[in-house]
């Protein structure tokens, strides 16, 4: 479907906490992608949308997909939401948002040019106040029964039914919470180039994900799987050893190649023969709590690729599901008798022109009227050691849960 080509506003820098407050802080549907406080590179977009049962983003051709001459910025106008790992969809129809270019720290209002006069009015915004304390979160199984599961995860292995899988378990909060001061204090204790708050009508997602899952631009998709964690440590050498444990640790690696391998194997089904590669593999990068082991795979779609087609292709994740990827989900479904709704998928924008950049649900709060929930899992393979496991899937709940103001249960 032909769109128009949208307006550009150019703005003086204003800090995006302080836009978003001033202009879309109590908008019913609303979204804010954000590159992470003090983010030098990337770009932040937010604004406001609608539900359109009838808009189809995924119908966006995304082999053709790049900007138009002297555009700023890749997203322009489409759709922000998400989908939830057992591939439920909501997208936010977005026709007016304003853009945040941190390298050159210029703004841009997209769309509406009267949001450009309205963002210079923003005034700064006052300290979110620390998150009341709610206790220690429940858990949905125990460290106990989890480290079962996982000698379960490893006979299945044993037998061949997969070799590698990715466990995982929730962590809930009752009541009411205020999803925006606990996204203020999640991008302050643990910024991501992929952090993100949207809310969906009575889903609110709160996310600070380090994890990029697709990036679609001129018709190259780009996937970025993580596996591989090292907690860090205020002991500079000390944290230099965890992140080159990480980087040289035989498990952690052969994990990690294993995601790479199922990942180049999702994206040959809808890219041009000989164009699917690896950019990147087992590099380390580093987080304010956690050391992760990344890779990148890439290739050049086939000409009328969809989209939709892209995420049939490569949907949940193989850094979620573990590998081969039908097999683990089947034995992971039985394992965690559980949905793991929005944890797991995947959220960001698809623009009109087929572009899109999506992050993994991971370290990630699902904010819901009456509750919160944190989800949280890792890799099992044949060499896994149980205690470091459960140790592992405390290290990545800590922080979602403290902007929460809860505590991990004890044996986390």
């Amino acid at each position: 479907m032909p769109h128009s080509a949208p307006s550009f506003t150019p703005v003086e820098w204003v800090d995006p906490e302080a836009a978003f407050l001033h202009l879309f802080a109590d908008a019913r549907d609303a979204f804010w992608l954000d590159a992470g406080t003090g983010a030098a590179t990337g770009w932040s977009w937010m604004g406001a949308g609608r539900l359109d049962p009838c808009s189809r983003p995924a119908n966006r051709d995304a082999a053709a997909s790049g900007p138009a001459p002297g555009e700023p910025g890749p997203f322009r106008g489409g759709w922000v939401g998400w989908r939830t790992y057992e591939g439920e969809s909501a997208w936010l129809r977005v026709d007016a948002l304003l853009a945040f270019d941190h390298a050159t720290r210029r703004v841009y209002a997209v769309g509406d040019p009267l949001l450009a006069a309205r963002v210079a009015e923003a005034p700064t915004p006052e300290e979110v106040d620390p998150a009341r304390r709610r206790g220690t979160a429940s858990a949905r199984v125990g460290p106990d029964r989890y480290a079962e599961l996982i000698e379960a995860c490893r006979d299945r292995i044993r037998d061949g039914d997969a070799y590698q899988l990715c466990l995982t378990t929730r962590f809930s909060v009752p009541g009411a919470v205020d999803a925006l001061p606990v996204f203020r204090r999640l991008r302050r204790a643990s910024p991501a180039h992929h952090a993100g708050f949207v809310r969906i009508g009575e889903v609110t997602l709160v996310s600070a994900s380090p994890e990029r899952f697709l990036e679609v631009r001129g018709g190259t998709v780009h996937t970025h799987p993580i596996k591989g964690t090292r907690p860090r440590s205020d002991d500079p050498a000390r944290d230099e050893a965890l992140a080159e444990d990480l980087r040289t640790d035989a498990k952690e690696r052969a994990e990690n190649v294993m995601i790479v391998d199922l990942m180049r194997n999702d994206l040959s089904r809808v890219c041009e023969p000989s164009t699917v590669g690896v950019e990147r593999l087992l590099e380390v990068e580093t987080y304010p709590h956690v050391h992760q082991l990344v890779s990148e795979v890439s290739g050049r779609l086939l000409p009328g690729t969809t989209v939709g087609d892209l995420l049939d292709a490569t949907f949940p994740a193989g850094s979620m599901t573990g590998a081969p990827k039908e097999s683990a989900m089947q034995i992971l479904a039985g394992l965690e008798r559980a949905p793991r709704g929005l944890y797991a998928g995947a959220f960001g924008w698809i623009g009109d022109d087929g572009a899109a950049d999506l992050a993994m649900v991971i370290r990630s709060v699902v904010v819901l009227p009456d509750a919160a929930h944190v989800g949280a899992g890792g890799g099992i393979t044949w060499r896994s050691v149980a205690a470091s496991e459960v140790a592992e899937v405390g290290i990545k709940a800590r922080a979602p849960l403290a902007a929460l103001g809860a505590e991990v249960p004890p044996g986390w």
